[in-house]
């Protein structure tokens, strides 16, 4: 009978849940955004144009790796079962991945799926591919590389055995730590082993040369132990590069050591660390720089690892760079990645020693490119612009690095410049770019948000692969607009859609260090959006509260002047502290700075108004309009100034505890006591108090706010408040057309639904005490009241309060009855220990967290859908592999013997592996080259044709596979012939000069005898 009494005590008379039956209530899971675990790898691709991202398997997700394209083109690939991303790397239309528990995994980024898993019979260390080969390459712990074959799906029969035991036999079971092919000789295989580095033939199937890294007694070394100064070593191997044009070898060792060698006679052309230089030499008069780990006073600093080594080159091979993570000295404050710019690489042929080792000693420019305090480089990829060639490294414009927080930032290459990934990067990738740690989602209507597109400059786009899935047009009125507010004091806005298809897909930005004035202390408490005009609210843990709004920057591309102080207590204008790349967009209008402890709650109102709450239970009223102050006070002072008293005499009366405002909105309706409807303000406090204050306009234009009244909710604070409107049942939130509507008189004969942690209260402002309903076992963390009006599909119809309770299950109450119409578990989908940072929309969507840094999407008046995966197609076949580079006519004339790709699968399938799909296509595409070039040949020509025709397409390939064999064999043949001919042709040239100069001196004498 209890809730049969609460429509007559709330004011309600008519149900205006009973279209709404417990069937109704399924919820849906629509969508992910965001990363579901600490990022663990990151890779690039750029001629698809796509980026990975692997993830670690954590309490909060299971290891998987995304890949992300243009817009919101995005797709997840599962592992086969429970494990971290250990290695990910691109390979033509596949993606490679090792994982923590040593599988193997190739994906397919055509199919989106596995294409097969493999468990190596070994662990496998090292994982190195190439995007014109069919192989990737294993090396094992053992120092065995094993070759697995990515079009037959299994192990090759070729494999390369430990060079280095079998070159120091006393070595123990060396594993591989780096493997690299020659940037322009694929031929050429580096392996870097635990005690060096070995440059291996596949044509001579043999070791070519020895890398061993040795340091005499006296020389300091990268880590400079006074310990082990005067005892001679060898620090292990941990990474190996080529030089861009294979010139020169990069060793990386694990004292911090970076050893530059010549791959044609072995020896060591310079040994240094990020600081010093030749560490090799048993010297004591190297100068050591003073970030050296040895400092003035003599004490020994440790060395942080070498993470990762690329050596990159420009749009010319020969002009490098060296980009290094890690290896710097725990002395130094400052954290980032080092970068070596060491200009155009002097010619081998023609330089003297010195100058090769001046080269490496004295870089062109050495600068550190700035990260994030406290927090280091796991990992990075480079963005070239179009090749995939030299290790990914050519013509670099921006690099992405992975940080030990697992954050990730992206810099501009080489300046090293932040690069804001709003709009450059996919929209999941923001939510770790940095952290996010406020979030919420408010409806904007259709039309205003299709207006809001940002013009913004920035650089070339980062991705611009694949091709975004069609999903249904839903005419949804009001899109639902996320909000996230940054670790760094970026805020940004975007359509999380309704799972339908997204029109205006950009995202906002707008910037509150440049609105404040600091680029510290810049954490966010609460975030409100005005739907209807665009405008943004963000209060601040320091207890600022700034309003951005829409508008144009006159002075695009002009820095302005440096920002003055704000105003105390009072109201700055910040509209000179506009961002000079933004030429239309979200812009900083107005600054309250209260010095009253954290903004507790904030509200934007689609009329022109904020009202803001603070910690110190202040509560201020700002018309937008001016903008002015109309209102400033605390809830307290309000309530006692009341002449009328309140439900609580007795509290008021007694010493009060302090309450601040938890929970604002705007409405327009009828108080209990007018005969006429008013903009209303409603305060929530900590104290579970609900305050009611009326905004009255004056004759001067302005508005004044007045206090109506308040009544006690409940005993806990107030997280929501609702005006409903009590004939129709739809909200009375403060409109732009209910406001215009008071100039005709029109009445709004309204309720307020305001919602604790532990019970509802349903009444008619502004104390009338209504109908009551206590949440007795459990705990709301989010409610709001939602409207269904799906009566095409399920006929269902109505309004009812849809909360989020501590024990993991969603529920819908009937209004005004407050009766639980049905409950569903949603604790399948979020976090339960984070639904108070969950947001609830009057549709019945929900956005929430499901670990530190993944929202989900899902709808409570759903049919029970599971998650559906992003449709989005990846791979796009037409978008060809560059040829790989090759070696020059010198090398060539000099003896190296180059090696094809096509090469390759011989020697490495040998000559009974079937012919690839690579093979397959390119034989396919040198047939149809034939034919076209057949027609154009003359008639003689062409009569042969006929007969080739004739044979069938594997007799075609058979004869191409032997006759590259027969071109592969006769290769070095071919080398001792030049130069026999070449020894000939100098031999005959040498008879006929001698032959000429006896003809001269013979017809000299003639002449002179008279014959």
């Amino acid at each position: 009978m209890a809730h049969l009494l609460r429509g007559k005590q709330a004011g309600v008379q008519n149900d205006l849940s009973a279209g709404l039956t417990p069937d109704a209530f399924n919820i849906d899971d629509i969508n992910r955004f965001g990363i579901n675990s600490q990022i663990s790898q990151i890779a690039y691709d750029p001629v698809q144009s796509l980026i990975a991202l692997g993830t670690n398997d954590t309490q909060f997700g299971r290891g998987q790796i995304y890949v992300f394209g243009q817009k919101r083109v995005n797709a997840v690939l599962s592992l086969a079962h429970k494990a971290s991303v250990k290695t990910l790397q691109f390979c033509a239309d596949k993606i490679l991945c090792l994982d923590s528990k040593n599988d193997f995994t190739v994906f397919s980024l055509e199919t989106k799926r596995i294409i097969n898993s493999f468990s190596p019979p070994g662990t496998v260390t090292s994982l190195h591919s190439d995007p014109t080969l069919d192989y990737a390459l294993l090396g094992m712990q053992n120092g065995e590389i094993m070759a697995y074959d990515l079009d037959r799906e299994g192990l090759a029969p070729f494999k390369i055995p430990n060079f280095w035991k079998e070159q120091d036999p006393r070595a123990r079971i060396l594993p591989i730590v780096a493997l690299s092919f020659h940037p322009r000789d694929i031929g050429t295989l580096l392996i870097g082993y635990h005690d060096g580095a070995v440059i291996y033939s596949f044509k001579q199937n043999k070791p070519m040369k020895f890398f061993h890294y040795q340091l005499p007694k006296g020389a300091p070394g990268g880590d400079s132990d006074p310990a082990v100064i005067n005892m001679a070593r060898s620090p292990s191997l941990t990474h190996a590069v080529w030089h861009p044009t294979g010139t020169f070898i990069l060793t990386g060792h694990d004292d911090g050591s970076l050893v530059f060698w010549d791959p044609f006679d072995g020896r060591v052309v310079m040994a240094r660390t990020l600081t010093d230089t030749n560490i090799d030499k048993p010297s004591r008069s190297i100068p050591m720089s003073p970030l050296s780990p040895i400092s003035t006073h003599g004490s020994f600093t440790s060395r942080e690892p070498l993470q990762k080594i690329v050596w990159c080159a420009n749009q010319d091979p020969d002009d490098t760079a060296i980009l290094i993570s890690g290896g710097t000295s725990s002395a130094v404050p400052a954290n980032g990645l080092t970068l070596f710019e060491l200009g155009r690489t002097p010619n081998y042929s023609t330089s003297s020693w010195q100058i090769l080792a001046q080269h490496f000693e004295s870089p062109k420019r050495q600068r550190m490119l700035p990260t994030p305090p406290n927090a280091e480089v796991l990992d990075f990829c480079l963005i070239p612009r179009s090749s995939p060639h030299f290790h990914g490294a050519h013509d670099p414009v921006a690099v992405v690095a992975v940080l030990s927080s697992g954050e990730l930032i992206t810099l501009t290459f080489p300046s090293g410049l932040p690069i804001s990934p709003t709009n450059q990067l996919s929209v999941s990738m923001t939510f770790v770019h940095p952290f996010i740690n406020r979030i919420t989602m408010a409806p904007v209507e259709r039309t205003r948000w299709l207006g809001m597109t940002e013009t913004r400059s920035h650089g070339p786009q980062i991705l611009k692969g694949g091709t975004p899935a069609q999903y249904p047009l839903k005419r949804f009125e009001e899109r639902n607009i996320v909000q996230t507010a940054h670790a760094d004091g970026t805020i940004r806005l975007w359509d999380a859609g309704h799972g339908d298809e997204i029109e205006n897909d950009a995202v906002l930005q707008a910037d509150l260090s440049r609105a404040v004035g600091r680029h510290d202390n810049l954490e966010v408490t609460t975030l409100s959006l005005a739907g209807a005009t665009g405008e943004l609210a963000a209060g601040l843990r320091s207890g600022e509260l700034v309003v951005f709004r829409w508008g144009h920057n006159k002075n695009t591309g002009r820095e302005p002047p440096a920002p003055s102080e704000n105003v105390p207590r009072g109201l700055t204008n910040l509209t000179d502290r506009r961002d000079p790349a933004l030429a239309e967009g979200l812009f900083p209008f107005t600054l309250l700075d209260e010095q009253g402890g954290p903004v507790s709650a904030a509200k934007l109102s689609d009329v022109g108004f904020v009202a803001a709450g603070f910690e110190s239970g202040s509560l201020a009223v700002i018309d937008l309009r001016g903008p002015a102050i109309i209102f400033h006070s605390s809830i307290s002072e309000s309530k006692k100034a009341d002449k009328r008293g309140s439900l609580r005499r007795s509290s008021i009366q007694s010493p009060t505890k302090r309450e601040w405002p938890t929970a604002l909105e705007f409405s327009v309706m009828t108080t209990d006591e007018d005969s006429y409807s008013s903009i209303l303000l409603h305060v929530g406090t900590s104290a579970g108090t609900l305050a009611t204050f009326k905004l009255l306009p004056e004759q001067s234009g302005r508005y004044s706010v007045q206090f109506a009244g308040s009544i006690s909710v409940d005993d806990s604070r107030v997280i929501k408040i609702v005006p409903i409107d009590a004939a129709s049942g739809r909200t009375a939130y403060a409109t732009q057309a209910a406001v215009a509507g008071l100039r005709n008189g029109a009445r709004v004969n309204g309720v307020v639904l305001a919602v604790t942690e532990t019970g509802a209260r349903i009444f008619k402002p502004a104390s009338h005490k209504g109908a009551h309903k206590s949440f007795d076992n459990f705990f709301c963390h989010s409610a709001t009241v939602t409207r269904v009006d799906d009566v095409s599909v399920t006929g269902a119809t109505g309004s009812a309060l849809v909360g989020l309770f501590g024990d993991g299950s969603a529920r819908a109450y009937s209004i005004p009855a407050l009766r639980e119409i049905a409950n569903a578990r949603i604790d399948k989908i979020l976090d339960v220990r984070r639904l108070g940072d969950a947001v609830v929309t009057g549709t019945g969507d929900v956005i929430g967290w499901t670990g530190p840094s993944e929202v989900a999407l899902c709808n409570v008046w759903g049919s029970g859908l599971n998650l559906n995966r992003s449709k989005d197609i990846l791979f796009n076949p037409e978008l060809v592999i560059p040829p790989r580079p090759t070696i020059s006519n010198i090398q060539w004339i000099s003896g190296t013997q180059y090696v094809t790709p096509s090469d390759m699968d011989m020697l490495i399938g040998g000559p009974d592996r079937p012919p690839s799909k690579r093979m397959i296509m390119q034989a396919r595409t040198d047939e149809q080259a034939a034919r076209k070039a057949g027609r154009s040949h003359t008639s003689s020509s062409s009569s042969a044709a006929p007969g080739k025709s004739q044979e069938s397409y594997w007799e075609y390939m058979t004869r191409q596979i032997n006759e590259r064999t027969e071109k592969l064999g006769t290769m070095g043949d071919n080398v001792e012939r030049l130069q026999d001919n070449a020894a000939g042709w100098s031999s005959d040239v040498s008879k006929y000069v001698a032959q000429q100069k006896r003809n001269m001196v013979m017809g000299a004498v003639k002449s002179k005898m008279g014959m």
